[in-house]
């Protein structure tokens, strides 16, 4: 090698060689790969990628967007099932694991799923296939997901229509049992008189419901065409895309809050429903410690969030790449949280009116017991204090009475079969919380105390589904308040 190269002046140079391989890279010329055999698409196929994505339709404002992912995460989670677990699980204790989890694995799942479809600005499908080719099963199966929950959310919206038209009768059918014609007299309905005439109508009128799963009854034409209804509402949301979705999104995401703001009025003017409130806020340290508590929390913020079936990223997909989803994360996440304390408020609101009937009736009961053991000299007049009126009696005069008997009578009380009537027990009965939420509404007995005379709020369960004694009266199923699922009667 010459000695004047430039490669044998830096050997015997004493200067420290500090360039990279980035520098010497810098002095090549740049390679068109456009052109080159690695470019196996094509300069075609890279410009049809970036128009692709260009073309991708847009939400055309933020509002629009925001109300899509308000009403794809608000539904039945939070108006049917976050009551149920709140009730179930000790009330205001169940509420703090609720909100410790939102944030700690909510929040930060919720936002993942909203950049990742902002920034690769494709379905769930699409992200999956572009993190992995490997993966793009996982979006195929958050899209089977979704048709199921689509299929069984319709036909609770063909319910929803059925009691919608219905509720333009006056008097409304399921306020009252139907009367039979039996010659020249009137026949209750022998069914609805031992049951109620909500429970009726639900069973008989509306699913028209067959002695056992093994017969199929028929078709139920008047549900088949509700069912038809609601699709073709769906498909005329859906049919121009993200252009004619984002306007629907204007009513289907802002009016149940009217309607909830209305059920929570009316619930609050009802007696007792303080009762029902303070019930709900009150938590029972005790059931903080248990992990199904926390177990049930964690499941319910999957569930109210929609995390893993796809709908966020879609709809992130149309967003653009520089739109900041740190505040649509949180600001999706409160109103999330927000609707589920406001529909458990409306709830409780109601159970706590409910429990006050309940208890109410407990006493009236245990006051005939009394006057029958006073009649009969089984307890003595002296035990009653002066100041009682059994025409008036209230729930304090009853507690005192009860008090006495049970110090007095301490060693046959049990054969007496008193009850203690009190309120808090019926707010912990879980029967009387099934009594009021049943299918995602507050429900009302308009047949024996006129509560919310609404088709939402009458539509499903408005009584208790006592059993029916008659060949076809054993009701074959049972539905499980916070769980879309039927399960047969033993």
């Amino acid at each position: 090698m010459p000695k004047n190269s430039k490669v044998t002046q830096r050997e015997h140079s004493s200067e420290h060689v500090t360039e990279s391989v980035a520098d010497l890279l810098a002095l090549e010329e740049p390679v068109d790969y456009k052109q080159s055999i690695l470019n196996v698409a094509g300069e075609a196929g890279g410009k049809q990628k970036v128009a692709d994505v260009e073309d991708r339709p847009a939400w055309n404002s933020k509002l629009q967007y925001i109300l899509a992912q308000i009403g794809f995460s608000v539904g039945l989670g939070n108006i049917w099932r976050f009551p149920y677990l709140c009730q179930k699980n000790g009330g205001g204790a169940y509420l703090v694991p609720y909100l410790v989890l939102l944030i700690i694995i909510g929040i930060p799942l919720f936002f993942l799923e909203l950049a990742v479809g902002q920034r690769i600005r494709r379905g769930s499908i699409g992200v999956w296939h572009y993190v992995c080719p490997r993966l793009g099963g996982i979006g195929f199966s958050s899209c089977i997901v979704c048709l199921f929950v689509g299929l069984y959310y319709n036909v609770i919206i063909g319910w929803s229509i059925f009691y919608f038209f219905k509720s333009f009768q006056y008097p409304l059918p399921w306020s009252e049992c139907p009367v039979a014609r039996n010659g020249t007299a009137a026949v209750v309905e022998p069914e609805c008189e031992k049951s109620s005439a909500t429970t009726y109508f639900w069973y008989r009128e509306a699913l028209d419901i067959s002695n056992s799963i093994s017969e199929s009854g028929g078709l139920n034409w008047k549900m088949t065409l509700c069912l038809l209804v609601a699709w073709g509402i769906v498909g005329m949301a859906v049919v121009k895309g993200i252009q004619s979705s984002g306007k629907v999104m204007y009513f289907s995401s802002l009016f149940p809050y009217v309607v909830l703001a209305c059920f929570l009025v009316r619930g609050l003017l009802l007696r007792g429903a303080v009762d029902g409130i303070l019930h709900m806020f009150t938590p029972k340290l005790d059931k903080m410690l248990d992990p199904q508590v926390w177990r049930e929390a964690a499941t319910q913020v999957f569930f109210a969030l929609g995390l893993g079936f796809g709908g966020v990223i879609a709809f992130s997909s149309y967003n653009k790449q520089d739109n900041n989803c740190h505040f649509d994360a949180a600001l999706v996440s409160f109103i999330n949280f927000f609707t589920s304390v406001l529909a458990t408020l409306v709830v409780f609101a109601v159970l706590g009116f409910k429990a006050n009937i309940m208890n109410e009736k407990c006493v009236v009961e245990n006051a005939e017991k009394i006057l029958g053991y006073l009649n009969t000299d089984v307890l003595s007049r002296a035990l009653i204090p002066p100041h009682v009126n059994f025409s008036h009696l209230t729930t304090k005069d009853y507690a005192e009475m009860y008090k006495v008997i049970k110090t007095v009578k301490e060693d046959h009380f049990s054969a007496l079969g008193l009850d203690p009537c009190l309120l808090e027990d019926e707010l912990d009965k879980l029967e009387t919380f099934k009594v009021t939420v049943l299918l995602g509404g507050v429900t009302g007995e308009r047949h024996t105390h006129g509560v919310l005379g609404s088709s939402w709020c009458q539509g499903s369960h408005g009584a208790e589904p006592a059993p029916l004694s008659q060949p076809r009266s054993t009701l074959p199923f049972s539905v499980e308040p916070g769980k879309m699922t039927l399960s047969l009667r033993s």
